[in-house]
C-alpha cells in the first residue's frame, strides 16, 4: 500500500529557522534519548477555503526500552503528576506495555527484522490529567540507528483511533527527501471526505525534528501539516520550561480545533459526515 518518492524541497514554517538556528549552537540530543521538543504545528487548507493557522507546541520524544526506567520532576510515568504519561492511552489502550503490542503488530506486517533497535514514541502526556493527540508517532529503527518504520497513531474527536503504518516497499531506510504514501480511510475532519491519500515526510536537521504530512486527492493538494520542534534533554528544566510556557496545552488542542471548525463552518465549507471506522485497526 506504500509509495515511495524523493521529494528535493522540504516545507518550512514560520519560527523553524530560529529553532535550526538554537540547534547548531547546541549540542544536538541524540535522535533516541529522551528528549522534550519544543517548536510549532501548522495547518493550511488549499481548498475551498484557504485557511492556515500556526500554534506553539511541545511533545516527548520517549524511547521505550527505557521507558521503565525513566525518571524527570513533574513527569510521571504510569503514576499522576503535573505531566504524565500513560500506558492506556496508546497502543491497545488497555494499559499493557507498549513494546509487546508494537513487536507484535510489526512482526504481523512482516517487518519484525528490520525493526531490531529502538523504537521512540513521539507524543504528548497528559497535563494535569488530560491530553489528545491527534497524532502520536512510532519510529521504528533497526539495530545501527537507523530509521526503518513508522507508525502513525490517528485519533478524532469522537474517541475514535487508527494506525497509518509507512515505511518503503523494499524496507530500505527512511532519510530526509523520502515522501511515503498512505491510503485515507480514517474520518478526522467533518471538512475533507474520507478519500485521497496522505504523503508523509520525516526529518532531523540537528535537534530538530519534524514531520510533514499533505493529504491529496484527485491529483490536488487538499491539505498541508507539519509538526517541527527543536529536542532537548528529558529533565526538570525541560519540564519546568513547559509548564511556565503552556500549563494548559492538551486543554487548548481541542479548544483550537473546535475554533477552527467553526470557521470553517462560519464560511460555509462542504461538511461530510463521520462514516463508520474502518474495520481494521492497522493500515
Amino acid at each position: 500500500m506504500n509509495a515511495a518518492r524523493q521529494v528535493d524541497a522540504p516545507l518550512h514554517v514560520a519560527g523553524e529557522a530560529r529553532q535550526q538556528a538554537s540547534a547548531d549552537a547546541c549540542p544536538a540530543v541524540d535522535a533516541l534519548q529522551p528528549a522534550v521538543c519544543f517548536g510549532a504545528v501548522m495547518h493550511e487548507r488549499h481548498v475551498q477555503a484557504n485557511n492556515r493557522f500556526i500554534y506553539p507546541t511541545a511533545f516527548l520524544r520517549l524511547p521505550l526500552s527505557r521507558l521503565a526506567t525513566l525518571r524527570a520532576p513533574l513527569l510521571g510515568i504510569e503514576r499522576a503528576n503535573v505531566f504524565t504519561f500513560r500506558n492506556r492511552d496508546h497502543g491497545a489502550r488497555d494499559g499493557s506495555p507498549l513494546l509487546p503490542w508494537i513487536h507484535a503488530l510489526l512482526r504481523a506486517q512482516g517487518l519484525a527484522e528490520i525493526c531490531d533497535g529502538e523504537i521512540v514514541l513521539q507524543t504528548m502526556p497528559r497535563i494535569l490529567g488530560f491530553v489528545f493527540n491527534p497524532v502520536s508517532f512510532w519510529f521504528c529503527h533497526d539495530r545501527a540507528g537507523a530509521l526503518r518504520v513508522v507508525l502513525a497513531e490517528v485519533s478524532n474527536t469522537f474517541g475514535e483511533r487508527h494506525n497509518y503504518l509507512v515505511h518503503h516497499p523494499d524496507q530500505r531506510q527512511i532519510v530526509a527527501g523520502d515522501e511515503l504514501r498512505a491510503t485515507k480511510c480514517f474520518h478526522v475532519s467533518p471538512f475533507f471526505s474520507v478519500r485521497g491519500e496522505y504523503r508523509f515526510r520525516f526529518e532531523q536537521r540537528g535537534a530538530v525534528h519534524a514531520v510533514s504530512i499533505d493529504l491529496w486527492d484527485g491529483g490536488e493538494l487538499q491539505l498541508s501539516t507539519r509538526l517541527s520542534g527543536r529536542a532537548e534533554a528529558l529533565d526538570g528544566r525541560a519540564m519546568r520550561k513547559w509548564l511556565a510556557r503552556q500549563p494548559f496545552m492538551t486543554l487548548g488542542v481541542v479548544a483550537r480545533i473546535h475554533w477552527q471548525a467553526l470557521r470553517l463552518a462560519l464560511r460555509r465549507v462542504s461538511f461530510f459526515r463521520k462514516p463508520p471506522p474502518p474495520i481494521e485497526e492497522t493500515t
